[in-house]
């Protein structure tokens, strides 16, 4: 996985428009916040168009850990850092979610069976079934156990984590991690010696956090994420998705 690429600021006074921060000329921020299933599906499946590549758990663990503290270090926020993993969704949300999963397994047989066609040899190990990034599942269990063990690690060992409020909202709470992290947001807001001067960080490869960002009605909302790229040319980019 590749450095994320860009950021924008996204800003009150200038509604509808966004600016451009360089990678060298990072601001500061108070709050980061993570919309972590994106994270979770770049490390564990960046390369779905080949059926040889595999990962296991442990391997996409690791991926996962080194990313956030990646971004944890570009970011280095001051007084809070807020990971949110998708929780069980709206049942509208649930139906959509059902045929993309229905999709992307299909996609995987076809794959898969394009290249046994071509009579190559695939691996004996079973690939990454990223259906199930899902609430509730054995996965997502192990994930939430393991990022405990990784906060806790680095709360006690790096003096950067331990100056700051961390908070992770697993796949246990309910709500997709963009309208938990937009909620917290609100419930700060509502706190009579809430800052409004609070500059806010958020990293998801959703396009409607540049909307969410802007009703935060905050002056200071910066989004950062991957340069996303779509068609042929995705394949010879280096970032992920």
């Amino acid at each position: 996985m590749g450095i994320p690429k860009f950021f924008r600021y996204i800003s009150e006074r200038y509604p509808l428009t966004s600016q451009l921060i360089e990678e060298n000329k990072i601001p500061e921020f108070d709050n980061l916040y993570l919309d972590f299933n994106g994270i979770i599906h770049s490390c564990s499946h960046p390369n779905d168009e080949d059926a040889h590549f595999r990962l296991s758990e442990e391997q996409i663990f690791t991926s996962i850990f080194a990313y956030v503290d990646h971004l944890f270090g570009k970011i280095k926020p001051k007084k809070v850092f807020f990971m949110a993993v998708d929780g069980v969704a709206p049942r509208a949300k649930m139906n959509q979610q059902r045929s993309r999963r229905f999709r992307t397994a299909k996609e995987a047989r076809e794959v898969r069976e394009k290249a046994e066609s071509r009579g190559e040899k695939l691996p004996e190990e079973k690939a990454f079934d990223s259906n199930c990034i899902t609430p509730g599942t054995t996965f997502m269990a192990k994930l939430s156990d393991q990022l405990r063990y990784f906060i806790n690690k680095k709360i006690s060992e790096d003096s950067n984590w331990r100056d700051i409020q961390v908070v992770l909202s697993g796949h246990d709470v309910p709500g997709e991690g963009e309208h938990k992290i937009m909620e917290y947001i609100r419930l700060s807001r509502a706190q009579p010696d809430y800052n409004p001067n609070i500059r806010h960080c958020l990293y998801g490869l959703d396009a409607d956090l540049v909307m969410l960002g802007l009703l935060s009605h905050d002056p200071h909302f910066c989004l950062l994420r991957e340069e996303v790229k779509f068609g042929p040319s995705r394949k010879s980019k280096n970032n992920s998705r």
